[in-house]
């Protein structure tokens, strides 16, 4: 078991920033990555598996809000893949048991570093996905807000 600390941060939408690139792969789906890794294989570049998929679990460490502590909410399954494609070595972790998702995605990555062919494509998709995913998200949560239950709390006024 591994122990990931997981800190509340922006990513910014910039996957030529490799930071920001790897929350956009993980948070891609599974058939976009694998259109857009199969734009990069045209059978020329050899492509090497460094590390074979393998579905694991880590700890997620989170924030507690009142003191500030960190502390392990739990496990979470994931899958991690490792390549070696045009020169540049691409990493990808995603959620879940998806190992072609995340073999994919490590393609897609060392495609960017490698500045193929294909890099704006694949930066514009990774982009658009996440402007999807942005706006499905604030969708949801405008739906559940009218669910939204307010609690009163009775404080002893005596003190």
């Amino acid at each position: 078991m591994q122990f990931v600390q997981v800190a509340p941060t922006k990513c910014m939408a910039d996957p030529t920033n490799r930071t920001a690139r790897f929350e956009l792969i993980a948070a891609c789906d599974g058939d976009t990555l694998v259109e857009l890794a199969e734009t990069v294989l045209d059978g020329e570049i050899p492509v090497r598996i460094l590390q074979e998929p393998k579905p694991q679990l880590l700890m997620q460490r989170v924030q507690e809000p009142v003191e500030r502590r960190p502390f392990n909410l739990g496990e979470v399954l994931v899958t991690a893949a490792e390549v070696s494609f045009g020169g540049e070595r691409g990493f990808a972790m995603v959620p879940g048991k998806a190992e072609t998702k995340a073999v994919s995605g490590a393609i897609v990555d060392a495609a960017v570093e490698a500045n193929h062919d294909a890099t704006e494509r694949i930066c514009a998709r990774l982009r658009d996905t996440k402007a999807d995913r942005k706006a499905t998200r604030k969708r949801q949560w405008n739906e559940s807000r009218a669910t939204t239950v307010q609690f009163e709390t009775m404080e002893d006024e005596d003190e």
